[in-house]
């Protein structure tokens, strides 16, 4: 466990010296603030709509964290060369997957609550605005303690999104893994379509091949309950657990594979 806590670490310190993490934290906070002044132009709406555009700008801004570093997790090692000073000292090669792994998660959790922080901070000024008699009418409270499960399950959605681009990186190109993981991603969101696809074709083929897409995408729509918190609804915990058991399932199937192709691969 001591060399993957130690690369994890190293990855996080690599990450949080990266400028361009900066500015994709920074460039989701101003976005944050932003949904303020767009909430002035909807009288009433102005709570829902800061949610909303927060709750996004985490998701979005998490992803392109996720996806930009993630590539580049392994590929950059073998570019560097680095990777053969790594394998030549006592490390084994899935410490190695699972060290970044580590790393990149701890960097992804402490941005999340950074511009999650800057969100609850926005909702802080807004509540203040409004009496104690108008906030009782809006469908949720502004500091609703339900934005933490919609956080929650947008950590875990990254997480699975982490794990693909890792995975990616262990055998292709930072472009094509950029590239697939976005595929995947997007795929991810769309997937639960594809159960009733077999009711709109004819042909077997295809409907056997959406039954097995279905099966192997990642369901991601599943993490999304943004607009359920925006609205007050109530997000509840079976919901909650099942969802995050099926994300950890996911990620630990993919890290598997990512450590069996990387024992495998040949850097001679």
């Amino acid at each position: 466990m001591k060399p993957i806590a130690w690369i994890g670490v190293n990855v996080f310190r690599e990450s949080v010296r990266d400028k361009v993490l900066y500015n994709l934290v920074a460039f989701a906070i101003l976005m944050m603030g932003a949904s303020y002044v767009i909430g002035q132009l909807t009288a009433g709406q102005d709570v829902k709509i800061i949610k909303d555009l927060g709750l996004s700008a985490i998701s979005v801004f998490g992803l392109f964290i996720a996806v930009f570093i993630g590539i580049g997790l392994v590929s950059k090692e073998v570019e560097r060369r680095s990777i053969y000073g790594l394998l030549a000292k006592p490390v084994e090669r899935y410490q190695l997957v699972l060290g970044k792994y580590v790393g990149l998660v701890l960097t992804l959790v402490v941005n999340i609550a950074v511009m999650a922080a800057a969100l609850y901070l926005v909702l802080v000024y807004v509540a203040a605005r409004f009496p104690r008699e108008v906030q009782a009418a809006w469908d949720a409270p502004a500091l609703d303690p339900r934005m933490l499960v919609a956080i929650g399950l947008i950590v875990v959605e990254l997480m699975i999104v982490t794990a693909i681009a890792l995975f990616f990186s262990t055998f292709s190109t930072p472009m094509l893994s950029a590239a697939m993981t976005f595929g995947l991603f997007v795929a991810g969101h769309f997937s639960s379509d594809l159960k009733q696809f077999d009711q709109v074709v004819e042909s077997e083929v295809a409907a056997r091949l959406t039954e097995f897409l279905y099966w192997v995408l990642p369901n991601l729509a599943s993490f999304d309950v943004k607009a359920r918190v925006v609205h007050g609804d109530a997000v509840g915990a079976g919901y909650v657990a099942v969802t995050t058991l099926y994300g950890v399932a996911y990620i630990a199937m993919l890290l598997v594979v990512s450590v069996v192709i990387f024992s495998r691969r040949d850097f001679k």
